[in-house]
């Protein structure tokens, strides 16, 4: 488990600093030109502080991945970080329209992939608080 911890730790880490790369891959300049400044400054901030709490994540998995799995406080945070990514994925296949990646090649790879990522997470982490 300690191993899949830190698997987890460098892909959530990869996946935090993807968040750089989202205002030009989405073309916020554009998208979000008839917003008002709060909700433009409100997704740019929101992104940063999803970003940075996704690499404190991959951090603690780097880290602490003994603690998290041997001892109680560790499996709380585990269970916290199971229920998290839980309900990510359940807004992944809930919430989140299928017209965002029907009939499109890459938005389907990507949804796919990341509904594995959910479900991987989901499970590792429940694992550790219930084993």
């Amino acid at each position: 488990m300690e191993l899949q911890l830190k698997i987890i730790g460098i892909l959530l880490s990869i996946l935090s600093f993807i968040h750089l790369g989202f205002p030009k891959y989405f073309n916020w300049k554009t998208e979000l030109k008839s917003l008002s400044l709060i909700n433009k400054q409100m997704m740019t901030v929101h992104t940063f502080f999803i970003a940075l709490v996704v690499l404190m994540i991959g951090l603690l998995c780097l880290t602490s991945s003994k603690d998290l799995i041997q001892t109680e406080f560790g499996n709380k945070i585990a269970l916290g970080l199971g229920i998290f990514w839980s309900i990510r994925l359940i807004f992944q296949l809930f919430v989140y329209s299928p017209k965002l990646w029907k009939g499109k090649k890459f938005e389907t790879a990507m949804h796919f992939i990341f509904t594995l990522f959910w479900i991987y997470m989901s499970t590792l982490f429940l694992t550790i608080y219930f084993q």
